[in-house]
């Protein structure tokens, strides 16, 4: 069983680039990978739920199952989700051994996440127009336990890349001389 590495931080704290980035650095030394983001499954396996709380763990819920199954198959799996909530992160943690989930918190302050925003929507989550909005009329809970934080505001890409590759040689994940 490959592990999951769980990317979880505001919108705009670059959690799908930043696993992007790892995905392709793993790439280069042979890992296989998968990286599952809102791209990819809330438009599909995901399409019919919205933003409300319920709605919002039924969102993890679905996604940890698939990534459990993923890692079954031997895929390193990395997850770019908000994922708001404690306890649902917590019962995606639970379904995993101690070392074959490592939650990644991409911390970064919402002033740096709304001028990254391209789309706009603190924008219009501040103007009313967007309801639910993690971090503005909605909670998002700092992990407390993470295995990894990085202060995407502050550490460059490159940085935050080589944070993440350590963390997998340290817990060895990925041998150390690669």
């Amino acid at each position: 069983m490959e592990p999951v590495l769980w990317f979880t931080g505001l919108s705009g704290s670059g959690k799908s680039t930043l696993a992007h980035e790892v995905e392709e650095a793993l790439h280069i030394i042979g890992c296989h990978t998968f990286v599952f983001d809102g791209d990819n499954v809330r438009h599909g396996l995901c399409s019919d739920l919205g933003f409300s709380e319920v709605d919002r763990a039924e969102n993890i819920r679905r996604i940890g199952e698939m990534v459990h199954l993923f890692t079954q198959a031997g895929v390193l799996s990395l997850t770019a989700f908000i994922s708001p909530f404690m306890k649902d992160r917590q019962r995606i943690r639970e379904m995993f051994s101690a070392n074959d989930f490592i939650e990644v918190y991409c911390k970064c302050s919402i002033e740096i996440c709304e001028q990254r925003d391209k789309k706009g929507l603190y924008k219009l989550a501040r103007a009313g127009e967007i309801k639910d909005f993690t971090g503005i009329s909605s909670p998002y809970e700092e992990p407390e336990n993470a295995e990894l934080v990085i202060n995407t505001g502050e550490q460059s890409l490159k940085e935050s890349v080589e944070a993440v590759i350590n963390t997998l040689r340290s817990v060895g994940v990925i041998q150390a001389n690669t």
